[in-house]
């Protein structure tokens, strides 16, 4: 910025400059002896003045078009990213949808496991999946599910039993600090 304030000051000198040496010329009867004279070297600022002048347009052009390109390509960011979020809200959507629709079916599903007799129950949940029948005996109430456990046969029962009791066994937990050492078993 500067350093267009400075070549602006120079040329406005120059302007100055050229119309002091236009009169002049155009007072003196031999226009080339003045030529050769003092003027010269004012006429080569002149002329690098204007060439960096020149110069400095098609910087700033450079410039300019560099910041339309830019704004162009934030633009198609922008939309593209709209875009993106656009169709990360309809998976979220979906997600939702298809979690919704699989917890009602397990819901329904358990209870009608639930209502059924026990020993029909506990003969399907001796072919599932220990895991599996597990899920399904977590949801029940206490009283349905203990009475299918005691239908099966005690293997598979205590096959699904540890599932239940490790399922959230590596699950966070809050551990008291430890207690103080009991005077009495210290030596």
């Amino acid at each position: 910025m500067g350093l267009l304030f400075a070549a602006s000051i120079v040329l406005r000198l120059g302007t100055l400059d050229l119309s002091l040496v236009s009169t002049a010329e155009a007072s003196d009867p031999e226009p080339h002896a003045s030529a050769v004279g003092p003027t010269a070297p004012i006429r080569a600022a002149l002329d690098e003045v204007t060439a960096l002048r020149d110069r400095l347009a098609e910087r700033e052009a450079a410039v300019e078009d560099r910041e339309r390109a830019i704004e162009a390509a934030q633009l198609l960011i922008e939309e593209r990213l709209a875009v993106l979020e656009a169709a990360e809200l309809r998976l979220q959507a979906l997600i939702q949808t298809s979690d919704s629709a699989a917890e009602a079916d397990l819901a329904r599903l358990t209870e009608v496991y639930q209502t059924m007799e026990a020993d029909q129950t506990a003969a399907l949940f001796a072919q599932m999946d220990p895991n599996f029948a597990a899920g399904f005996l977590t949801r029940m109430t206490p009283a349905a599910s203990g009475a299918i456990m005691a239908e099966l046969d005690p293997a598979i029962a205590y096959a699904i039993s540890v599932v239940i009791a490790t399922r959230n066994a590596g699950a966070p937990t809050l551990h008291e600090p430890d207690a103080a050492p009991d005077p009495d078993t210290e030596s």
